[in-house]
């Protein structure tokens, strides 16, 4: 039972480290067969996956972009980031950050396959 004068912890609850929240990402990226680089400094951590695809963490959410204002939506929050994750659901947010990775990779694969000088509007 709390005293008068003790108080709940206030916030979230725990806080997982930057490092340890990209580690459990690469982990759960890894299981979907994306291999990933993990790197951590001044008080974040980042997923390099793919060119154009870094997630970023400061050990409470993931943020990356999702691509989504190429076609014309665009929700961002203040960070001007378009696509979040929580560090809570690992496994949640590695599979939007797989789609957004297979995404790419088709992208990239039909800019290859296209005749030189030839562009998609």
């Amino acid at each position: 039972m709390m005293g008068r004068d003790e108080r709940p912890a206030a916030g979230p609850g725990p806080v997982v480290g930057a490092m340890e929240a990209a580690q459990g990402l690469q982990r759960e990226l890894a299981g979907l067969g994306i291999a990933c680089d993990v790197h951590a400094g001044h008080c974040l951590a980042l997923v390099s996956v793919w060119s154009g695809l870094v997630v970023w963490t400061d050990g409470r959410a993931f943020r990356w972009r999702s691509g989504r204002d190429v076609i014309g939506r665009v929700v961002r929050d203040g960070l001007g980031w378009d696509a979040c994750g929580r560090v809570e659901d690992l496994a949640g947010t590695a599979q939007r950050v797989a789609a957004r990775y297979a995404e790419l990779r088709r992208l990239a694969a039909f800019t290859e396959a296209a005749p030189s000088g030839w562009a998609p509007l």
